[in-house]
């Protein structure tokens, strides 16, 4: 099957995905933007797998203040270099987590490979743009379209009027952070 530069481009624009795996993806698929799509996704899936035991000791700490500035959240997300660190789909990550922890108000972080918790872990909970999706499955893309490990380190949600913050490292609850 003969695939157009501009599908091909289009899915490369939808997933971030490489040039030659959206060809691919697009030729298995038949031509169907939506397989291929979730073709590429289930891809990015099975390179978390790969990526999963490998050090991550680079990242950013990302802040988040809600209107009014009454509620905000800092998160400590890393990855494996400094170079995936900079990039705009790793900063978008961040962003998304830190306001999910700053709306949600989760307990602890959680395991990528999912636990008991429910909704007081951040990576169980609902992704708060797309009920369809959890957190870990936004993090799971994001290791995908980077080909990096990725983890949330930690976070803290402030709220005016509350007191000391719940700070959360690892998936332990904690007083302040030093």
């Amino acid at each position: 099957m003969d695939i157009s530069a501009t599908s091909v481009k289009e899915l490369r624009d939808k997933t971030g995905a490489g040039v030659m795996e959206c060809k691919r993806a697009l030729q298995d698929a038949g031509g169907s933007m939506d397989k291929a799509v979730e073709l590429l996704r289930q891809k990015g899936l099975s390179k978390h797998a790969k990526v999963a035991g490998r050090d991550v000791n680079q990242g950013i700490i990302e802040s988040y203040i809600h209107t009014g500035g009454r509620i905000g959240a800092l998160v400590e997300i890393n990855c494996e270099t400094d170079f995936v660190a900079r990039t705009d789909e790793f900063r978008t990550l961040a962003r998304e987590v830190a306001m999910q922890v700053a709306s949600m108000d989760p307990k602890m972080v959680g395991t990528m490979e999912g636990d008991e918790n429910g909704a007081d872990a951040l990576l169980n909970q609902e992704y708060i743009r797309d009920s369809r999706r959890t957190i870990r499955d936004l993090i799971k893309e994001t290791i995908g379209k980077v080909g990096e490990n990725i983890q949330i380190t930690r976070f803290t949600r402030f709220e005016v009027g509350t007191g000391t913050p719940a700070a959360t490292e690892n998936g332990a609850e904690g007083g302040t952070q030093e």
